[in-house]
């Protein structure tokens, strides 16, 4: 029965759920589309192929059972569905909201690349989770049995989360120390509330919370404690710190008012979202409100600057990106939304200096054509000699990326080897560091990353750690 309301990709067109109309997007920070309605998600859950090899499967980071929760959707058993959605993601209904589905899953879907038009996996994953919530089927972590070892993770970002999630369902002590006051790192405070609202993230920190996990906020290591400390209150440690260091221009004009980074500006924007008393927003300083903006940038934290700058009611926002559109790593599905909504996009564009006395009043622009492909692949953007003009602004934004902090400094501990990025260095599969019990995952190991690639690193290490605390216990036992 179950496979005649499968395949039915030749009959049935995609059809993502409805998209709020953009006039009424640029109004508020809500999310842009709305939910699924039962019949609709298990008639688009039930266009899968099915196919032998799932390449959608293959290329998410979980290797989340993909076609089976498709199947379960679509026969209406949606309960079962989320219980397999859940084995292997700890965060499905984030993950259903904010992955790049167009260069992960759906990007490799068998029958989108047949002409058909990929399976709407990502909506369909975030109605199967809130569902879920709605009807009460995510339950409180409750351990079999409680176990004497405990675990410091440092961050609590998505991969400490999912570490702390899973280490604590095996009934390990579980303390996160983050040095924010509200846990979720980038989910919290980096990611804008019109692709991920806050609280499906609190939600999720709530069920940590009642199931056990310590959360100590407010908590700079190296400075509110010592990691050696930490070290020495836990039976094993992982950190999870994420990159926050912003990417700076060493361009005339960098340091002058009006020039900020793209994370202070998102963060400031959340937190006004929150309630709370933000001088830097009230103020103007983080504020795009009547302002000519523009962002310097290419990439998913780039388009959420230009998304928000839009809500705020900024007079115009342009986006400057030193390659074209195709060469682009944001994702193509933002750029659309952020053209939708009114954003232009100035490809090809470089810039080459900032302009103004007290504060900025432009960016000095360098027109680029693209030339042979770098050492990535991808082409170089090469200067066009005597094209350059000034692009008016007042507020300028930097989506350059992030560049890992010297933890090994910060926080006296310089026998923690880092790569030459000043990333920290971790064996591939355990995640273990050099120093002994002490583990690392997410972007503080592989640089500035994705969601999904964080949860899955914290999934592993928390097994990993699991091996070490049981294989710790049982040489203790032995003597």
């Amino acid at each position: 029965m179950a496979t005649q309301r499968m395949l039915t990709f030749v009959t049935t067109p995609r059809q993502m759920p409805e998209k709020r109309m953009a006039d009424e997007r640029r109004a508020d920070f809500d999310e842009i589309y709305r939910e699924y309605a039962a019949e609709k998600a298990a008639e688009q859950a039930g266009r899968c192929s099915q196919c032998g090899v799932p390449y959608c499967q293959t290329h998410c980071p979980l290797h989340n059972n993909i076609p089976d929760w498709l199947m379960l959707t679509a026969t209406g058993r949606l309960e079962e569905a989320y219980e397999m959605s859940q084995a292997t993601n700890t965060f499905p209904e984030i993950c259903g909201r904010i992955c790049p589905q167009d260069r992960l899953c759906e990007g490799n879907c068998v029958i989108e690349q047949s002409g058909h038009g990929t399976v709407t996996i990502g909506a369909v994953e975030k109605y199967i989770t809130d569902t879920a919530w709605e009807k009460g089927w995510v339950k409180p972590i409750k351990p079999a049995q409680e176990r004497p070892e405990s675990v410091g993770i440092i961050g609590a970002g998505p991969g400490g989360l999912s570490a702390a999630d899973r280490l604590r369902r095996a009934g390990i002590q579980v303390t996160v120390y983050d040095r924010y006051d509200r846990a979720g790192g980038l989910m919290t405070y980096g990611i804008p509330g019109f692709k991920l609202e806050k609280p499906v993230v609190m939600k999720r920190i709530e069920q940590l919370e009642a199931g056990g996990v310590q959360f100590v906020l407010n908590c700079n290591v190296g400075e509110d404690i010592s990691f050696a400390a930490i070290r020495g209150q836990h039976d094993a440690v992982l950190i999870a710190t994420g990159v926050y260091k912003s990417r700076e221009l060493d361009l005339a004009g960098a340091e002058l008012p009006g020039v900020v980074p793209a994370l202070d500006y998102l963060t400031a924007s959340n937190r006004h979202g929150f309630g709370d008393e933000v001088p830097e927003y009230d103020n103007g300083t983080l504020n795009a409100a009547g302002k000519r903006v523009v962002v310097i940038g290419g990439g998913d934290t780039a388009m959420d600057c230009v998304r928000t700058a839009i809500r705020q009611g900024a007079e115009s926002v342009k986006c400057l990106y030193r390659r074209d559109r195709d060469n682009m790593p944001g994702s193509q599905r933002e750029v659309q939304h952020a053209e939708e909504e009114g954003v232009e996009f100035v490809w090809l564009a470089a810039p080459a200096g900032f302009v103004g006395e007290d504060t900025a009043s432009g960016v000095q622009v360098q027109r680029m054509r693209l030339g042979p492909p770098d050492a990535t692949g991808r082409r170089a953007p090469e200067l066009i000699e005597g094209a350059d003009y000034v692009e008016e602004a007042d507020l300028v934004i930097k989506a350059l990326g992030f560049e890992p902090e010297s933890l090994p400094g910060l926080w006296g501990e310089p026998d923690l080897a880092v790569t030459r990025w000043g990333t920290i260095r971790a064996e591939f599969a355990t995640h273990a560091t050099n120093l002994p019990g002490v583990y690392a995952v997410g972007d503080i190991v592989r640089g500035a990353s994705l969601v999904v690639w964080a949860i899955r690193d914290g999934r592993e290490a928390a097994d990993a750690m699991l091996e070490y605390l049981s294989q710790a216990g049982q040489a203790v036992a032995a003597e």
